[in-house]
């Protein structure tokens, strides 16, 4: 899992592989807050990016999980929400497998989830080694949310 900030693309960006520099830099040039809703391809279904709005929930009620194929970069684009995060060795049985449908993979338990608060312009990349639990509240009560999620296949990183 890596956390960072839009802002700081700048001086970072070419640390980051060219697949996840190519995502990044989708979230850094284009006005995430006027996009509509909905799936925006990059590099067809190597590379794409979905922009989703709703309420966060409790913790207590978002499961864990968990992908094959694709990583993760979340980025709040208006709102904030908290991520539960922890290694996939770490996490507990499989509650329900939808690798084969969605690429995901449901979780009970992971030992020392990390939660993270993301608000605006902060993002969060997430591997297969890692478990996620977003959509979470980042406080008692529950927020609307804007956040892009850039899907990037595990082959486009390894080009």
């Amino acid at each position: 899992m890596i956390f960072g900030k839009i802002d700081n693309l700048k001086e970072e960006i070419a640390l980051y592989p060219e697949a996840i520099q190519k995502g990044l830099k989708y979230l850094q040039e284009n006005d995430l807050a006027k996009m509509e809703l909905g799936k925006y391809p990059i590099e067809g279904e190597e590379i794409f990016a979905m922009i989703n709005a709703y309420d966060t929930e409790p913790k207590a009620a978002r499961r864990l999980e968990s992908h094959k194929k694709y990583i993760d970069i979340q980025c709040i684009v208006e709102g904030s929400e908290m991520i539960g995060s922890g290694p996939l060795k770490d996490g507990g049985a499989i509650t329900e497998d939808r690798f084969k449908e969605n690429d995901v993979a449901f979780y009970a338990d992971v030992k020392d989830e990390t939660e993270l608060i993301l608000t605006a312009g902060k993002f969060a990349i997430y591997f297969p080694w890692d478990l996620h639990r977003p959509n979470c509240s980042s406080g008692k009560d529950a927020k609307k949310i804007k956040k892009a999620i850039i899907k990037i296949s595990m082959a486009a990183l390894k080009k």
